[in-house]
């Protein structure tokens, strides 16, 4: 069954969300050339504590960790560890908050910027050219479609919109991994796909008061994935880089209402 959130949850998940965006927007400033993953995972840490929240990720059975951190071909799932960042690796970073009861989830995906870019070769610049059109189309991906998270649409509408702006721009959806509704639990009902599997019509009805959390999770080449050894990370099985955009969205009668800004 698919929770319905009333106004004064809406509130509070929206608080939480800008306590999210703001934890995030400081590990993404955060990110640079000889900085660690596990550098990021303790400024998470303490920016979430200090705001009141708890990293929603912790309280997954297993998992330890604040941030999810998919460097390169990573995926999604990467656990923080010693790697050290260098000039041009794709960086996603995923991230939860858990505030007065309830849960919102968000990941961005940023490149790793030159200190001198005179030390660039023309290779390497054509290379990050490259990369920055990757992920400006996942960010044009998500936010299209958050447009169709109204009510009276459906599930299929916010999938088909991911699946036709990425496959349409050369790249590939990953199929394993799907968005999902968020709320008192991490992941609540209704998965929320970034691709069709069936029609529009079989996909569930959007309505008021539904909180999804919308991903655009895409891959450089294929959509190909390979499992790692520590029960969590992903990678693309090509190891092509990807890409990792997500929001939690509010269904409301004014139409979509990103809780994570």
């Amino acid at each position: 069954m698919v929770p319905i959130k009333s106004s004064q949850d809406l509130k509070k998940m929206q608080e939480g969300g800008k306590i999210l965006a703001a934890v995030l927007s400081t590990v993404l400033e955060n990110i640079k050339p000889g900085v660690s993953e596990k550098d990021l995972e303790e400024i998470a840490v303490s920016e979430i504590k200090k705001a009141g929240g708890a990293p929603s990720f912790k309280m997954v059975p297993g998992y330890k960790h604040a941030l999810c951190i998919s460097t390169n071909d990573v995926i999604v799932h990467g656990i923080p560890g010693n790697y050290k960042f260098k000039e041009g690796d794709v960086v996603g970073i995923d991230c939860g908050v858990f505030y007065k009861g309830f849960h919102t989830d968000m990941s961005d995906s940023i490149i790793v910027r030159a200190i001198d870019v005179r030390t660039q070769t023309i290779d390497f610049r054509l290379k990050q050219q490259e990369n920055d059109l990757f992920l400006d189309t996942g960010i044009k991906a998500l936010e299209e479609a958050i447009k169709e998270a109204k009510i009276g649409n459906r599930v299929g509408n916010i999938s088909k919109k991911i699946q036709s702006f990425i496959e349409g721009a050369g790249y590939s959806v990953v199929k394993v991994l799907v968005g999902h509704g968020v709320g008192k639990e991490l992941h609540e009902e209704p998965e929320i796909p970034g691709f069709l599997d069936k029609t529009i019509d079989r996909t569930p009805v959007l309505k008021e008061g539904m909180t999804i959390a919308i991903e655009v999770i895409y891959n450089k080449g294929k959509s190909g994935v390979e499992y790692g050894d520590d029960g969590w990370t992903i990678r693309t099985q090509d190891h092509q880089i990807s890409g990792l955009f997500e929001r939690t969205v509010a269904i409301t009668k004014n139409g979509p209402l990103i809780l994570t800004n």
